[in-house]
């Protein structure tokens, strides 16, 4: 059962006409997210032990923290290997999204997080809270979703952004080498 529509509006390019209802504007992005999210993709969220609401939730968090789509089923493997293990997700676009509009900064998207920010209290604040947060933070894309159907079978438990930049990730198996992946002080 879906708790409401964030995270089921397919991203994408759409041609509406000036006079559409807003249930007509719904029902087509809906309708898009349905068309996507076919029978195969639901199998694969089946063996991964998730609903269509929990693989939205998840498939949101993996399109936020990826740059790079073809990082999306490793990024999706490292929240997979924490969820079995009874880790917590400790992402920083759940924290985001529990802040919300940062009036100061003037986004949605808060970046870099504080130790202040990352003590919010939030049921989405998956630094605090073990598992899935209570539902998606986006519309996650079918690349996310694929991604969260069949994810790269890694022994990552770590990731983070790469320090050159490009938006890739280095990943990580144990902790201390997540720390070795740290970018040097400049």
């Amino acid at each position: 059962s879906v708790k409401n529509l964030e995270g089921f509006f397919m991203p994408g390019e759409y041609i509406f006409p000036r006079e559409i209802t807003v249930e007509e504007f719904t029902l087509t992005l809906i309708k898009a997210f349905e068309s996507q999210v076919d029978l195969t993709m639901r199998e694969g969220f089946e063996r991964q032990g998730l609903s269509l609401y929990e693989a939205a939730t998840l498939a949101s968090i993996v399109e936020r923290e990826a740059m790079d789509e073809t990082e999306m089923p490793m990024i999706a493997s490292v929240f997979y290997n924490r969820l079995a293990i009874g880790m917590k997700l400790d992402s920083d676009p759940t924290v985001q999204y529990a802040i919300g509009f940062n009036e100061e900064k003037n986004t949605w998207w808060t970046n870099p997080l504080s130790l202040h920010d990352l003590q919010i209290e939030s049921l989405y604040n998956t630094y605090i809270y073990p598992g899935l947060p209570p539902g998606p933070i986006a519309n996650p894309s079918r690349n996310a979703l694929q991604a969260v159907a069949f994810p790269a079978e890694t022994p990552y438990f770590y990731f983070r952004a790469s320090c050159d930049g490009s938006g890739g990730h280095e990943f990580a198996v144990t902790f201390e080498e997540h720390l070795q992946n740290a970018c040097p002080e400049e």
